[in-house]
């Protein structure tokens, strides 16, 4: 039975160049099956440093199920695959209370939840009563099954993608859902050099798998998660995550804008950007650089303009162009 939701003691950090060169090696690796998509692996794997879980919505055939699981391999821990469908139920991801009776007593059966890196494949697919069934383990890292509490293992993430393009069938993730995914991020096609070396690659491996080293492992990620807590922030770039996430509350397309969570989120995903750039401090240019994925999906536009080409994407463009950007801490030495 799993063990019941207890108080961890915080891993011991690793120092910021030693966490930067490991995330360096990671990335490297996990490009060799994941060709030219530096920059938006760069993203995945801020949101895994700053303990956060990534929405990975673009077209089907872009790598997004062989990114995470080549990141799990990678990064040395357990991988789980949930295929969501119209009618996969809550305790096809919790698990449940089956009857032994040779013990003549009820044994927890584990679901796919407990596991370091979840794949939910294509997500808004399946009703929102499953949907809202990940709410409890991606914020508290727990879940509840017939009033018990069971601890989910350290670290655990959750990847999931979604089809942009097909609405017939599907249920879209509400508000709710959407906002607790720290970063929402996109692949996009691959240049034509850069299709033509996945065919290349694939032609010299003669296999369809890709052989990836294991780089690290579930306490190495741990504590490449303590570095980031002791990357400094300034007030003035504090200031200025608060300032960007209250200017897409006032943007004339907008509905609803980025809640203090957007805020917060942009500056737990800057620091993790700020080391993998290998700096114990945060600068405006890390805070520019993840608050696309940050910020857009948070945001709502006016019904009115859905046929037009507003879009969260614009507005963070918008307020990025009209927020002072503050003095870097280079600048001030």
């Amino acid at each position: 039975m799993p063990e019941q939701a207890t108080e961890t003691t915080p891993p011991e950090p690793m120092s910021v160049p030693e966490a930067a060169d490991l995330a360096r090696r990671v990335l490297d690796e996990v490009e060799r099956a994941v060709v030219g998509k530096r920059d938006a692996l760069m993203q995945v794997l801020a949101a895994v440093l700053a303990k956060g879980h990534v929405l990975l919505e673009d077209y089907p055939g872009l790598g997004k199920t062989l990114a995470a699981r080549s990141l799990a391999r990678t990064l040395g821990i357990d991988f789980a695959r949930a295929q969501f469908t119209p009618d996969l139920l809550p305790a096809d991801l919790t698990g449940s209370f089956i009857y032994d009776q040779r013990r003549g007593e009820f044994e927890f059966r584990r679901g796919p939840l407990f596991t370091g890196l979840l794949l939910a494949d294509e997500i808004n697919r399946t009703p929102p009563k499953t949907q809202a069934a990940l709410l409890e383990a991606m914020q508290e890292r727990q879940i509840t099954v017939e009033g018990e509490t069971f601890r989910l293992p350290e670290p655990f993430h959750v990847l999931a993608t979604a089809n942009p393009i097909e609405y017939e069938g599907t249920f879209p993730l509400p508000e709710a859902q959407l906002d607790r995914f720290l970063l929402r991020v996109s692949f996009g096609y691959p240049t034509p050099h850069q299709e033509y070396d996945v065919l290349a690659r694939r032609m010299a491996r003669r296999q369809e798998e890709v052989d990836l080293d294991v780089v690290t492992d579930g306490p190495g990620l741990l504590a490449m998660q303590a570095a980031v807590e002791t990357v400094v922030v300034d007030e003035s770039v504090g200031r200025y995550c608060v300032d960007l996430a209250v200017a897409t509350r006032h943007h004339p397309d907008v509905l609803t804008g980025a809640s203090p969570r957007g805020s917060l989120g942009l500056v737990l995903a800057a620091r993790a950007f700020a080391l993998l750039r290998g700096r114990d401090y945060v600068v405006p240019e890390d805070v520019k650089a993840v608050a696309r994925p940050v910020l857009a999906h948070r945001i709502t536009v006016k019904p009115e303009l859905w046929m037009s080409d507003a879009s969260g994407r614009r507005v963070v463009d918008a307020v990025l162009g009209q927020v002072p950007t503050p003095a870097t801490r280079d600048a001030l030495r």
